[in-house]
């Protein structure tokens, strides 16, 4: 779950944030999506869908300003051990996530988890 600090303001039309982040040692990436459930970008589901990615969590709530949130994460299998990314894979992949969101005006950081996140 994305740390929001108040569902007033949007990166782009149905997102509060997006976190582009794996576990150590940081070569599969995962999309971990805050959205708006009244006004999804079911858009971007359906592209995210296309380039391979598939949706491994859902879950809704209310943020402590009474917003309604719905968190996403996305997964793409690879072809290394346990399904994780070669490094090829990877700086591919990274690129398509880049312009997917470039494409709705937000600018990704990739990042890796510490080992506390990753693991709580």
């Amino acid at each position: 779950m994305l740390f929001l600090k108040n569902t007033m303001l949007k990166k782009a039309p149905g997102i509060y944030d997006v976190d582009i982040a794996a576990k150590p040692p940081g070569k599969t990436y995962g999309v971990f999506m805050a959205t708006d459930p009244d006004n999804p970008p079911a858009h971007l589901f359906e592209e995210l869908q296309a380039l391979g990615f598939e949706q491994t969590y859902s879950a809704g709530y209310t943020h402590r300003d009474r917003g309604k949130v719905l968190d996403l994460h996305f997964q793409k299998r690879g072809t290394d051990l346990f399904h994780g990314w070669k490094s090829e894979e990877c700086q591919a992949n990274l690129v398509i996530i880049r312009a997917l969101f470039g494409r709705v005006g937000i600018d990704v950081t990739p990042r890796v988890m510490t080992l506390a996140e990753a693991y709580s």
